[in-house]
């Protein structure tokens, strides 16, 4: 999970992956969407391609292209240990608001 938060900490890879989240992309034309090199965007791709947030495969009709795929199945762990967060500090919340409406009561 943390290969997950290290690739999506970086702004250039969460839009990268926002774009192929819509349609797969080669790499040379999301290089061309950026200020960057080719080498600089292959690389993030990397990065999400370790974390599992994407894939890599080559073009049917252009065996010189690779194009990126959206693989967001590594998300449900997060979303999962999110929603366990968010339950942890919902009850920690409620728990306080019990005591403060019960310390107002008691005044």
């Amino acid at each position: 999970m943390s290969d997950v938060f290290k690739a999506l900490s970086d702004p250039t890879r969460r839009e990268i992956l926002l774009m192929i989240t819509k349609q797969p992309e080669s790499i040379n034309t999301l290089a061309e969407r950026f200020q960057m090199s080719r080498p600089a965007v292959s690389k993030h791709i990397k990065v999400l391609q370790e974390s599992r947030l994407t894939r890599i495969e080559i073009d049917e009709n252009d065996g010189r292209q690779r194009n990126c795929y959206a693989q967001l199945e590594a998300l449900a762990e997060v979303n999962e240990y999110l929603k366990r967060l968010e339950e942890f500090w919902n009850e920690r919340l409620d728990g306080l608001g019990n005591f403060l409406k019960k310390l107002k009561e008691n005044k």
